[in-house]
């Protein structure tokens, strides 16, 4: 993109903002959430700063969604956040892994597509204050969220740990004071059927429980030519909460989940073939494809016969699979967690995190989709997370904040099996067998604090900084076998490495408050994402010592502001510009993908959210994200483990980053005979977008796209009972939402994963 274009792009996001500003500053009524029934502007307490505030009073660009914008909104895992959300890519079917449950979260361009357990995500996610450390689990169904909240943006001070991007928090219902609970049955297309339910059991006036539960089944999307179906859900979670309130000035909580995931695999299909790459060509003799030549590689592109790598005979479009080898994704995960809070006095306050977490996953994948036996993958791990945090929160007329201390370890085992047939044997009765082990040991400790001072009651100061200190150290037992001739390769030794990391974040925010109902804030942030080591090998290392990877860092100046303009009426905005540098990129190297520091880039963007409440039975809501990203400069990569085969390129987009994202939702209750019937609509807008930062057009969201979902909800005056029914993809549009290619390797493959046709889907819900 030209110079010219890039500065009237941000000039025009500045003159769009600035005379919303202005109408802000011409509007100073006071805020008061409506009571009673309908739709109103609503207070919504946020923790983005590890306190309770309101949102309206807090400097970071957040999306706050309630349980029941969650509901109204039809959004009922974290793959649909980005549906309500602005500058957020929230996507699953993780490639590599193989697993439907592998998160690739990008906040503002910065995320990571890589989601094996050796390589750290680009942004945070805490379940009810806890960190996820793994991105497989990252995708899963809601049950039982009260809110939450998506923080745009580096949060390295109070964050810390691989927040570079951002942060999504999710906190889930507390123990209620009566008994009572809730149920929600729902069927729909595809044989959906699901079943939650919760009760609070009050044990006595101090002691609390909440107990729940939920499954959710529905079929595949992608029909297998031997009848499997992919993209299917078989899922389940338990989970008890156990709430203590001692005295008025402490209390502790102990929360127990488990999960299970059991299915078919992810939906991915074929997306194309290098006709003159190696391993297509050379299978392609083998089988007899008249024309074929190796060497050199060469497959015809015109014939449709199964015996010939090639496009036009193993495209079968986006719902059908022609892959041969057993496929299966599978997750086990259950965790503990106590939270402790003590209030010491008027002025500090202590709470203690402490938590303990194991998951196994697998996933097995075709990863060329075709009746050959080019790649296919079978990965599996298992592993424990222990965490530790320490809070110490400070509140006075003028000066609030919080001290903290945060300890963090894993420890997985993860085995990459690996199954292909390159030259020279193509036409024998075997294949090459790849083994990759990796023993994975990470170690985090951290100090930080951040701490507010009111100057007036206009003007206020946020300072914060944070010390890191991480070590990463793996195991690895890399070689292959090549069946019956019973040779045998190690590609690296099996000594312990470790590297180490240091970092120190900091924050700076000025906080201007013009009236009661509007803010204005400016303010800087840095974000820190250690390195590591590569774990996948299929060829000897120099020395047999593995590559590593050196960490990425992000500088955020953001100017936002936060408007009631009226009392049925919320706008809040940002614009910022980020420094991203030593990027943390997926390259090819022989067939492997590696992780490589690929150089700069710089992000530009601006958001703005909005809801409006002009009646209690009308309500519109949405935003729009801009983003001007793209590779500034790229870094000279080299690689014992041979040539790099895919590269990026300076001026490259950057994956999962389109540069506008919108949604809008409306809805409008209709009430008659002691009931009400809300019929909503909502749309949401993606443009044209890249999966990898090779910006391979076989594998991209080409065109812009738009996601249209339907409701129509009768509920009850006494709000117990509520009846939905609706459509989700109601044009029943046709698009990639995830995608992977080897196409200038060896290997010469591409798969691609689109999303689900129209569904329909009937529930309904219950509160006792």
């Amino acid at each position: 993109m030209s110079y010219q274009v890039q500065t009237f792009k941000r000039n025009a996001i500045v003159t769009a903002l600035s005379h919303v500003f202005v109408s802000a500053l011409m509007v100073t009524p006071s805020f008061s959430s409506a009571e009673g029934k309908g739709f109103s502007i609503e207070e919504v307490v946020v923790t983005a700063r590890k306190r309770a505030e309101n949102l309206q009073d807090t400097p970071v660009a957040i999306t706050a969604i309630t349980s029941d914008t969650l509901e109204r909104r039809m959004i009922v895992g974290t793959e649909q956040l980005d549906q309500v959300s602005p500058n957020l890519q929230f996507a699953t079917y993780g490639p590599i892994t193989g697993n439907s449950s592998a998160s690739q979260v990008f906040i503002r361009g910065i995320g990571q597509t890589d989601a094996t357990s050796s390589v750290d995500p680009g942004v945070g996610l805490y379940i009810d204050e806890v960190y996820i450390g793994q991105s497989v689990g990252g995708a899963m169904d809601f049950r039982d969220i009260a809110n939450v909240q998506i923080l745009r943006g580096p949060q390295g001070t109070l964050f810390g740990r691989n927040t570079i991007g951002g942060a999504v928090l999710l906190t889930t219902t507390q123990p209620g004071d009566e008994l009572g609970g809730s149920i929600k049955i729902g069927l729909g297309e595809d044989d959906l059927i699901e079943f939650s339910g919760a009760v609070d059991l009050p044990i006595s006036e101090t002691l609390k429980s909440r107990f729940t539960y939920g499954t959710r089944k529905r079929d595949g999307y992608v029909l297998r030519d031997d009848g499997t179906d992919l993209g299917d859900e078989d899922t389940f979670t338990l989970t008890g909460k156990l709430l203590w309130e001692a005295t008025d000035n402490f209390d502790l909580t102990l929360k127990l989940d488990y999960s299970e995931e059991d299915e078919n695999g992810v939906p991915l299909v074929f997306a194309g073939m290098n006709e003159n790459a190696a391993f297509p060509a050379a299978l392609s003799v083998a089988a007899g494809c008249p024309g074929a030549t190796f060497p050199p590689p060469s497959v015809p592109t015109g014939i449709v016969d199964t015996r010939c790598a090639n496009d036009v005979t193993w495209d079968r479009g986006p719902f059908r699979n022609s892959g041969t080898v057993e496929l299966g994704s599978t997750v086990e995960n259950w965790g503990a967690a106590v939270v402790a809070n003590w209030e010491v006095n008027d002025s500090w306050s202590i709470k203690s995190i402490t938590s303990y977490r194991e998951m196994d996953w697998t996933g097995k994948r075709d990863a060329d989709n075709t009746g050959f036996v080019i790649l296919h993958t079978n990965m599996e791990s298992e592993g424990e997370q222990l965490s530790q945090e320490l809070q110490f929160n400070y509140s006075a007329e003028k000066l609030n904040g919080v001290l903290g201390l945060f300890y963090y370890e894993d420890e997985y085992d993860e085995t990459l099996f690996v199954d292909y047939t390159p030259p020279p044997f193509a036409g024998a009765p075997f294949f090459v067998d790849v083994t990759n082990n990796a023993r994975i040991d990470n170690e985090n400790w951290a100090v930080f604090g951040q701490f507010s001072y009111d100057f007036s009651d206009q003007l206020s100061l946020t300072l914060g900084a944070r010390y890191t200190d991480e070590t990463k150290a793996v195991k690895l037992n890399a070689f292959q076998e090549v069946g019956a001739i019973g040779f045998f390769e190690r590609f690296v030794t099996e000594e312990e490495r470790e590297l180490d990391f240091t970092d120190a974040s900091i924050s700076a925010t000025i906080q201007y408050r013009w009236s009661e109902s509007f803010m204005t804030y400016f303010s800087y942030s840095e974000g820190f994402k250690s390195g590591g080591w590569n774990p996948l090998y299929n060829a000897v290392q120099l020395n047999l010592e593995p590559t590593s990877f050196n960490e990425e860092t992000a500088e955020t100046l953001e100017f936002g502001f936060k408007a009631d303009i009226s009392d049925s009426l919320r706008v809040n905005g940002a614009i910022f510009s980020t420094d991203y540098t030593d990027l943390q990129f997926t390259f090819r190297v022989g067939i492997v993908p590696l992780l490589f520091n690929a150089g700069e880039a710089s992000i530009d963007g601006a958001e703005l959210e909005f809801t409006f409440t002009p009646n209690d039975n009308l309500i519109i809501e949405g935003s729009v994200g801009y983003l001007d990203a793209s590779v500034d400069s790229v870094s000279n990569i080299t690689s014992d483990a041979g040539a790099v085969t895919a590269v990026v390129r300076a001026g490259n987009s950057l994956p999962y980053t389109p540069d506008l994202t919108a949604n809008l939702g409306i809805g409008y209750a209709f009430n008659f005979a002691e009931m009400s019937v809300t019929p909503r609509l909502d749309y949401s807008y993606t443009d044209e977008q890249f999966f990898d930062a090779g910006n391979t057009q076989e594998i991209a969201q080409s065109d812009a796209e738009g996601l249209l979902n339907f409701s129509l909800a009768l509920e009850g005056s006494s709000q117990v009972w509520k009846l939905v029914a609706g459509v989700t993809n109601l044009t029943d549009e046709i698009y990639p939402v995830a995608g992977n290619s080897s196409l200038t390797t060896a290997t010469g493959y591409a798969e691609i994963a689109y999303l689900r046709p129209r569904t329909w889907f009937v529930n309904f819900q219950y509160e006792f």
